[in-house]
């Protein structure tokens, strides 16, 4: 079990960095918030490092408990090669909360995070107490082994004209939207110092071959899943079809569906304020 400061940080942009070593690896990991509370273990996206969680949610959610942003297994400055599979991330993501001491902790997965924080939860649901999943699917969910298919391009199109691919990726193409897109690009860039190692294009290459492997993975019994669980995607997403999280909460024995109009795969950071309010009243109850 590792030791943590008696008074948490609460400001993401100063938030430290640092590492515990589970399964044989160095996890580099940021924590903030108040020293009480259930933790908050937040999973994030494709190709995603420390830096690419927006500090309006992380610091919304650290105002009431302890918050702790992971970095997979070679992502920024976590040791090792990224796995090529959802299940082995999440062994080691159970493996980190169990080094970090916890007995309990509330999960949070964005995309990726989703599917690795579902197959956490099936492994080890005594680890769990209440789960969102943002812009996610289920293993063999709708087009999620698509996802490099429709990415690519944009990606492309986001070097081509100078845009960070988000734009296109995470943001529909309404002017309320690509606002949106702008206001929350600047925010990922409000954190000056020890921002984290930018994330290799082989671990980006590995990630997108978990990903397919989780789209063309056999369906998972998720009726065994009894906590409380939160779903949330825009309306329009193109990366993981807004369909998957409709399934998702039809399958889960106790879930919340929120859909948010006008907005893509990254409407978590569109309504990040709605987001929050919301996360508070599902962690809270």
């Amino acid at each position: 079990m590792m030791n943590f400061p008696e008074i948490i940080q609460t400001d993401w942009t100063t938030a430290p960095n640092r590492y515990v070593n589970a399964a044989g690896i160095s996890f580099a990991f940021r924590e903030l918030g108040v020293p009480s509370g259930t933790p908050a273990i937040l999973l994030n996206h494709w190709g995603a490092n420390l830096d690419n969680f927006d500090p309006r949610i992380v610091n919304g959610l650290a105002s009431s408990r302890p918050v702790f942003t992971l970095d997979y297994r070679g992502i920024g400055a976590s040791e090792g090669q990224a796995p090529l599979t959802v299940d082995e991330m999440a062994n080691d993501v159970i493996a980190i909360i169990r080094r970090l001491g916890f007995s309990q902790v509330d999960l949070i997965g964005f995309s990726l995070g989703g599917f690795v924080a579902q197959d956490v939860t099936l492994k080890a649901p005594d680890l769990i107490r209440r789960l969102i999943l943002a812009a996610t699917g289920p293993a063999g969910g709708k087009d999620i082994d698509k996802i490099g298919i429709v990415s690519w391009p944009l990606i492309i199109k986001g070097l081509l004209t100078l845009r960070d691919p988000k734009t296109y990726l995470f943001f529909t193409s309404s002017n309320q939207s690509r606002r949106a897109a702008r206001a929350f690009l600047e925010r990922l860039k409000e954190r000056k110092d020890e921002r984290d190692k930018p994330v290799s294009l082989s671990a980006f290459r590995r990630q997108l071959q978990a990903i397919r492997e989780w789209g063309t993975h056999a369906s998972q019994d998720l009726s065994t899943i009894h906590q409380p669980v939160l779903v949330i995607n825009g309306d329009h997403d193109i990366m993981v079809p807004t369909s998957n999280s409709i399934t998702l909460s039809q399958r889960l024995p106790n879930a919340e569906l929120v859909i948010y109009e006008d907005a893509g795969h990254g409407s978590i950071f569109q309504y990040h304020s709605a987001f929050v309010r919301k996360m508070h009243e599902f962690l809270e109850q």
